[in-house]
């Protein structure tokens, strides 16, 4: 990064821009907005951008402006506190157990928009994870892959089709470092990929105490095309597919090796992380002379493996001609030969069916879980034959329920009110923050504040559709129903409800357009209407979901929706904010069983907005039959022939008999008491059960303590 010379005086805001910290913590985000609030918001609310722009003049006057000063020595204070950890959960309670790590191995991150290195839901938990392992003190190296290129930015043509954008990210903007070696070399560690040697440098993000070691392999130590291996998220080619996850397992494992960093627990994140098992038996035997056997028995004891996929479509398969490709001269390190390898990978127990990544992991941790309740079950039923012996409900995986970081995702607006009403700080917030006798207190706050700062939300919401509309304008091949289409006519006090996630068919997306002229008459109601925000990316090679992107963005040009139906384009982490904390209804629509549990709603949630969904994933749950509504039936009603018309009709039952009146039923001063109820009963049930630090909690005392006693032969006290 190239910054201006800082004051003295302020010549720490460096070292905190680097370092994601505050990306969560709202003291150190108004820091930055006070140093320049122009350049603070045009960067992106990116400080690394915004120092690299800001002039020399300014930070000389911050320097001396006693206002900012003040601010700026209690943000380095708390951030000092915070990467010390002295007064955090996890030293509290196994001050022994602080020495070594847990490696946590996942194919995507999602930190904040200036590291665009994500897709989706399964990035969001990670980089929560990540965050929630800071606040709680948990000593935690994540472990991913560097893509320059991320994953694509989203442009909607005139005719509805999606367009894939990939951008170069600018790493001198961005809070990223490499670790580069004194003689200037980047190269950490190797993999051998059939018969050429691939070489990784490695870049690094900070969360506070956490590190994210990130892998590249555009160094110039490898040839141009390996070099572009790291580029781009979730390849299509299956071949460029298991590199990434050779490189990513394998080579995660000899980078943190490189680093000296030994972890006490290992986690693997989704089956694209499976190969990391292989290679910590190879390590085994390598430097115990130990046999196979025995290896994976250790390496089963430390390891934790969560899958996320409740449909068999959804999980890594490679053909054995692949396998026998990149692997035929690595199973004979591991003692065993082909077979034995292909084994530990098929689903059935002979290796006719393929290599599949889900039941390596399996086979080779000795904790797995789903992600939801509801996911458990699933989840136990689809990998019952690896298991042949035990009846289903004995199969040995486990359920923790995804949570979100509150402080991440809680509009400061709504965290100030829960601060005002609820605690004595934003601190105490943040650490009782799973605390149910807290989250009760929500019902003593008035009505009219809920509502007045939901309102200054939605309005803010609005606001940010405007602008990015104008932006669009501005491009010379943007015609003006386009514009139309991303919401320039939407209204604060309409009811607003919101489809915001990726489009995937079991998601359903236009299940609400089922009785088109239904939803007309709802949409164009002249005394209570509402109005519908979609926002989401398709699978650049899933054809049926931009069929479907397509429908949605096409309706939304339609004059006689009135400009009542809008879709937002590159949909990522930054508009996620607005529109999670500003509409007032959160609507999801999944085939049962295939929501393996979601989290986008959890964040609507604990903002007062509704949540309103099938009863899969974490709502099957979650829903406590006030704090929300669901659509038709239960999971015994999955795969119904009726499903789509008997949801569609139940959806619109619900909207014309329910939702409706009960947003529009206002007092003399505008305030819609019952609905306002409704929020505090989804902010009060959810915020709690639905956290990050509850989900942490659980993954220590039920995953990583069991994993600790196994190794270490101790026996920690469950806190």
């Amino acid at each position: 990064m190239t910054t201006p010379k800082l004051p003295e005086r302020i010549r720490r805001l460096e070292e905190l821009c680097n370092n994601v910290w505050w990306s969560w913590h709202q003291q150190a985000r108004e820091l930055f907005r006070l140093l320049d609030y122009a350049t603070w918001r045009t960067s992106g609310h990116n400080p690394v951008k915004e120092l690299t722009r800001i002039g020399p003049d300014r930070l000389e006057a911050v320097a001396v402006d006693p206002a900012f000063l003040s601010l700026y020595d209690s943000v380095m204070s708390e951030f000092d506190a915070d990467i010390v950890a002295e007064h955090k959960w996890y030293a509290n309670n196994y001050p022994q157990l602080l020495q070594r790590p847990i490696a946590y191995f996942s194919a995507e991150y999602a930190i904040h928009n200036s590291l665009p290195i994500y897709a989706g839901g399964l990035g969001v938990l990670a980089g929560d994870m990540c965050k929630e392992a800071c606040d709680l003190g948990l000593p935690f190296v994540g472990v991913g892959f560097m893509y320059p290129q991320g994953y694509f930015h989203q442009r909607i043509s005139a005719d509805g089709t999606q367009q894939e954008i990939y951008r170069q990210l600018d790493f001198e903007t961005a809070p990223i470092n490499p670790i580069v070696f004194p003689d200037g070399s980047r190269h950490l560690a190797a993999v051998q990929l059939g018969d050429r040697p691939l070489h990784l440098g490695v870049w690094q993000v900070r969360l506070g105490r956490v590190i994210l070691l990130l892998l590249d392999t555009n160094i110039s130590e490898n040839d141009p095309d390996d070099r572009e291996l790291s580029a781009r998220l979730y390849v299509a080619d299956r071949e460029k597919r298991i590199q990434q996850e050779m490189l990513l397992g394998i080579g995660g494992v000899r980078v943190l090796r490189a680093l000296g960093i030994k972890p006490s627990v290992w986690q693997a994140n989704e089956g694209h992380t499976a190969f990391m098992m292989l290679e910590r038996a190879r390590q085994q035997i390598e430097d115990r002379g130990i046999g196979f056997k025995q290896a994976l028995e250790e390496v089963r004891a430390t390891t934790v493996f969560t899958t996320h996929t409740p449909v068999p479509a959804g999980h890594d398969v490679f053909s054995t001609e692949l396998i026998d490709k990149y692997f035929g001269n690595y199973w004979p390190s591991l003692g065993i030969d082909r077979d034995r390898l292909l084994q530990l990978g098929s689903v059935n127990g002979v290796h006719g069916d393929g290599f599949n990544m889900t039941a390596l992991a399996l086979r080779m941790a000795g904790r797995c879980n789903a992600v939801s309740r509801l996911h458990g079950a699933v989840t136990r039923r689809m990998w019952h034959s690896i298991w042949p012996e035990l009846k289903e409900d004995e199969v040995p995986i486990s359920h923790i329920t995804n949570g979100i970081h509150g402080p991440t995702w809680v509009a400061p607006e709504m965290a100030s009110l829960y601060v005002k009403y609820l605690s004595r700080d934003i601190r105490d917030l943040v650490e009782r923050q799973d605390d149910t006798g807290l989250w009760a207190r929500v019902h003593d706050i008035p009505d009219i504040e809920v509502w007045s700062v939901h309102q200054a939300l939605k309005r803010k919401l609005v606001t940010t559709i405007l602008e990015r509309a104008t932006n669009r304008w501005a491009d010379a091949d943007t015609v003006a129903e386009q514009i139309l289409a991303m919401g320039v006519l939407l209204h604060p006090e309409v009811l607003t409800i919101a489809f915001v996630r990726r489009f995937a068919e079991y998601k359903r997306p236009t299940l609400i357009f089922h009785d088109l002229e239904r939803l007309k008459r709802l949409i164009r109601d002249p005394r209570r209407p509402i109005q519908i925000i979609f926002a989401g990316k398709s699978h650049p090679a899933d054809t049926a979901s931009k069929e479907l992107l397509r429908s949605a963005y096409m309706l939304a040009k339609e004059q006689d929706v009135l400009g009542r139906i809008a879709f937002l384009e590159d949909y990522d982490m930054h508009l996620g904010h607005y529109l999670s904390q500003g509409v007032d209804v959160w609507l999801n629509t999944p085939r049962r069983l295939q929501e393996a549990s979601g989290t986008s709603g959890m964040k609507a949630a604990v903002n007062g907005v509704l949540h309103f969904s099938v009863p899969d994933g974490w709502w099957y749950e979650g829903f406590n039959g006030t704090n929300g509504w669901i659509i038709g039936g239960g999971p015994e009603t999955a795969g119904s022939p009726n499903e789509d018309r008997a949801d569609a009709e139940a959806m619109y039952d619900t909207l014309e008999n329910e939702i409706i009146p009960l947003y529009y039923d206002r007092d003399r001063v505008g305030v819609p008491h019952a609905w306002v109820r409704m929020m505090k009963e989804s902010v009060g049930s959810i915020a709690p059960a639905f956290c990050a630090r509850r989900m942490m909690k659980e993954y220590v005392n039920q995953m990583y303590l069991p994993a600790l006693q196994a190794s270490a032969g101790t026996s920690p006290a469950t806190a």
